[in-house]
Parts: C-alpha cells; structure tokens; sequence
C-alpha cells in the first residue's frame, strides 16, 4: 500500500463508479488515511452497532410475547437468523475483494439495510396479525443481507487505512483494533439501553423506528468521510489463486525438490495478494506438500509462457499457507461462539422471571442487561491499549504486548467461568423458586434481583475483550492482503456457525432431556434445567479450549521478508 497510488474514487457529482466507468473518467490522488480516515468507519460501525443490536437483541421477547412462539423455538429462531447474518457477511467479503471494491460494498449493502429495517418496522406497525409473522421474519433476512455486506468490509476497510510499509502505522493499526472494538461496544450499549426500553414500554413500532434512523445516519456519515479515505482497487476472484495452488500441488505431487533437483520458481507473477504490493513472505516448513507448487519441473521449461495452474510463485504458495494455517483455529473458536448465543437468549428468558423493580413505575427490561459486556469493554480496552500493552510489550518484545493466540486463549478460559457462573445463578434461581412454591407459577415473579445475573455479563465482557478483539486481528494480519474482507468474513462466521450450532445443540438437549427424564429447556424455567444445559455448555467449553492449546502451538505467524518490526 503505498500512498502514491492511483486510485480511481467515486464521484457522486458526475456518477462516477469505482473502476471509471465513464467515458471521461475523472481521477483523484489517493488521499493518506490514518486515523483521520478509520475515525470516520469507526463512527459508521458505532451507528451500525446500534441499529443491529437495537433490533436483535430483543428479539426473543418479541417472537415470545407477540408471535407467541415457545421459548425454545423462539432461541431457536434467534440462533438461525443471527447465524445466517453472520454467515453471509462470507458472500459480501467474496463480492468486496473480487469485484465491488469495499466501498462500493459498504454502500450498496447500507442501503438494502436500511430497507429491511423500515420494512421491519411496517411490518410491527400497519400490517395485519395474519401476515405480519411473514413480513416480519421477511424483513429481518433483509437485515441479515445488508449486514452481510456491511459488517466484513467496514472493519478491513478502516484497517486499510493504516499503511504496512511505514512502521508507525503498522504499530498503530493494532491499537486500531482495540478502539474498534471500544467503539463497536459503544453503539451496541447504546441500542440496548435505549431501543429496549422503547420497545418494551412504548412500542415495536417505535423500538425498530429508531435503528432505521441510526442505519441511515451511519450511510451519511460514510459519504461525508468519503474524499479522505485510502482505497484497494479489487484485483479480480483471490479465490483462483488458491485453488491454483493446490492444482499445482497436486499434478507435480510426485516430485520431489531434494530428489529430483528440481528448481523452485521465486518470481512473482500473479500472486493472491501479499507479493503483488512488492513484499514477499518467508518460507516456511509446514505444508511441505504445497511446496510442490513451486516446482519447475520439464514440461515448465518446455513452455514458453508460466501456466499458471501447474507453476505457482513461493509467496503464492506460502499465501496459501496462512489459509490453512487458521482453519484449526477457527474451529476451535467455535464452542466460544456457541456460549456467546446465550446472553440474547436464555440470559435474557433467565432475567424476564426475576425481580426487576427499580421504583413502582419503572422495571428493567430483562435484554438490557445485555449491555453489560458492552460497558465493562469500554472501560477495559482503554486500560489495556494504554497500560497493560505499554507495560507488558517492555517484557515481551511483542509490539502488541502478548500474541494474537495469548490474548485470544485468555478469553476462551475466561469464557469457561462465566458459563459455570451462569450455572450457579441459575441453580440459585430454580432454589429460590423451589422454597416459595413457585414451581409450577412460571408467571409469577420468583423473588430474586436481576442483579444476580450481572456476574456472568461482566465476565462475559472481560472474555471479550480479548477473544473478539484477538480474533479479528489474527484473521485480518495473517490473511493474504487481497483476501481481508474474506478473513474478516471468516472471523464472523465462527460466530454464525456458533449460533447455528447452538439451535442444533438446543433440539438434541430437548430431545435427549425428554426422555430421560425432566425437559432441561421447557416453556417453565422453574420445571426446567436450565443450569443442567449451561454445565454442558462449560464442558464443551473445556474441550474446545485443550483443542485451542494444542493449535496455537502448531501456530506459525506470518513473516515479510525484510520485516523487522516486532513479532505480531
């Protein structure tokens, strides 16, 4: 990335689009990002934050009480939905990087947003009872499109601000990351503590009224940033690239380099990303294999021109590499994802039942307590990017204090505790609900404070702000540079496949549970063991966490050739 590039803007004025396609296109110098440039994004996401969060994390209460869905079926319906959001965001990244551009996209997708969040506010509104359940889930897919869009290109594209090749940007893009993340938990407390309350004592219509305007203000706020931000032109599908690879690998899989003395090709001619800005990756031992790729073999020297499908570059094939370096650990991030499902479905169930009195006139919504991992966020990350990364980088020599896998392994242990936490409170609860008779009065208020839910949400937010925050860095620094919206993409999905999981783990609970005995997850909290289902939850948990541990010592990071900077 080099700030002397030419790069085609779009010009609202006279219609131009990213690649020029006027008659008489009209250029402009790129301009030098920075933080100048991601303030702008990260203002985008805090807005964006707070119409998603505004609009899902309530959404159990509503599928409840509204279209009286049961309880399981309605998390169920949560878990797919939020799933499917976060699994498309793989499609916009793959449209972004090969095609659209990430501008382009953001815009594009902002808008099918922001008409799926009027749509979902008609169909609460005007619509008649009969089709409203139609409309309603019709709308909120809507939702899911856009922010599929939306969510994998904002983050990479703030992040392209930042230049690799001057080493203070590259320093200040990891502190980026923990800002992100600080103003992600903003907008999202922000559309917890004020859309549910809205939604819950005023009105649905009113309550998804208002992440409508904040989706259109986060659209403004992007055009007005427009003329200072750094942009990539897309270079075509980065996916042939690899499948290239291991076409390659795969025809000369006979051969060997110490056997045969065979030559290995280091010119780069088409690569997935990293070589094409002039930086080339360093070897590596792992995958040995794909090595194979590289080899020129006779039928190479025979042609007078490289066949790209049988003779790929060794950046390209180490680009590859960083690939498939990451797929372990994305699975096994995956059971992280699964308990964070809980905090907008169960946790949310777990509150509506208790004591949530403030004064005669004023209760707690039972969702909003969501917003407490946001706030504990936001008043960590400072302390962390501020104190703990200056303090522990002095020790360590990591310019991020500890690695990417430390700070993400912090998270998922931590993340074991507050299931267990959420166990106990809950033992608590069903205990409480026991000595006063209230067993089978599930719409009686069992006399205990939702305050003794707060423990499991503070936990759950200092898990967070390592886990998150280490997992979108990894899997936008070790992806190749032309494929970030796809790693970034990637990065959620662990959270989509986790939420589908979830509903998948909720139907074999039920089905098990109901026959061996009591139903763990029935509509009566007060019958049911829902503390039994979170202790399954902490197991899986640890299991999933030993699978970490053994990943991350395979782990090999990412090294330019001529990178002196400090390990990742």
């Amino acid at each position: 990335m080099q700030d002397n590039i030419r790069v085609p803007l779009l010009n609202f004025a006279h219609g131009h689009d990213e690649f020029g396609h006027m008659d008489t296109p009209v250029e402009k110098e790129a301009p030098k990002g920075g933080w100048k440039s991601s303030i702008y994004i990260i203002g985008v996401e805090v807005a964006e934050r707070f119409a998603y969060y505004g609009t899902s994390g309530n959404l159990i209460t509503y599928l409840n009480n509204v279209l009286g869905e049961s309880t399981a079926t309605a998390a169920k319906n949560v878990n797919v939905w939020s799933g499917v959001a976060t699994l498309l965001p793989l499609l916009g990244a793959f449209m972004a990087d090969s095609f659209l551009g990430r501008f382009n996209t953001i815009l594009i997708s902002s808008i099918i947003y922001i008409m799926g969040l009027i749509m979902l506010t008609i169909s609460v509104s005007v619509v008649r009872l009969k089709y409203q359940h139609i409309l309603f889930f019709l709308s909120l897919y809507l939702v899911a499109i856009g922010e599929g869009g939306h969510k994998p290109c904002v983050l990479t594209f703030g992040a392209d601000q930042f230049d690799e090749d001057k080493p203070e940007e590259k320093k200040a893009k990891s502190s980026f990351f923990n800002w992100w993340y600080f103003g992600i938990c903003g907008g999202a407390a922000a559309g917890m503590l004020i859309v549910f309350y809205v939604q819950d004592y005023v009105g649905w219509a009113v309550g998804f009224g208002i992440p409508s305007l904040a989706m259109a203000f986060a659209l403004v706020l992007f055009l007005i940033g427009s003329r200072s931000y750094r942009q990539l032109l897309p270079k075509g599908s980065p996916v042939v690239g690899v499948v290239q690879v291991f076409a390659a690998a795969y025809s000369k899989r006979h051969l060997s380099i110490s056997k045969d003395g065979h030559e290995i090709c280091n010119q780069d001619v088409r690569e997935i990303g990293t070589a094409s800005e002039g930086r080339t990756l360093t070897h590596t031992d792992q995958f040995r294999c794909l090595d194979k790729a590289a080899i020129i073999d006779d039928v190479d020297i025979l042609n007078n021109t490289r066949n790209e499908w049988r003779l790929c570059s060794t950046t390209q094939v180490e680009e590859v590499k960083l690939l498939v370096r990451l797929i372990p650990i994305w699975f096994s991030s995956l059971m992280y994802a699964v308990t964070l499902a809980q905090g907008g479905t169960f946790f949310t169930k777990q509150g509506s039942t208790m004591e949530r009195a403030i004064s005669p006139k004023f209760h707690i919504p039972p969702a909003s307590l969501q917003v407490t991992p946001g706030l504990v966020v936001m008043f960590t990350i400072p302390f962390y990017d501020r104190v703990f990364v200056r303090t522990v980088r002095n020790w360590t020599g990591i310019r991020s204090g500890i690695t990417m896998l430390q700070r993400i392994g912090i998270g998922m242990f931590i993340s074991i505790t507050y299931m267990v936490i959420a166990a106990l409170v809950e033992a608590k609860r069903v205990k409480i609900a026991t000595e006063h008779g209230l067993l089978d009065l599930p719409q009686v208020t069992v006399p205990m404070s939702i305050w003794w839910l707060l423990p499991q949400y503070i936990v759950q937010g200092i898990s967070d702000v390592f886990i998150i925050v280490g997992l979108q860095e990894l899997f936008y620094d070790q992806m190749p540079e032309a494929m970030r919206s796809i790693g970034s993409a990637v990065y959620l999905s662990v959270y989509g496949v986790g939420s589908l999981t979830s509903s998948v783990i909720i139907s074999l609970v039920q089905v098990v549970s109901s026959r061996c005995g009591d139903e763990w997850l029935g509509n009566n909290l007060n019958r049911a063991h829902l503390d039994y289902y979170y202790w399954l939850l902490a197991g899986l948990n640890i299991l999933w966490f030993c699978l970490f541990l053994v990943v991350s010592k395979c782990f090999v990071y990412k090294k330019v050739n001529g990178d002196d900077l400090l390990i990742p």
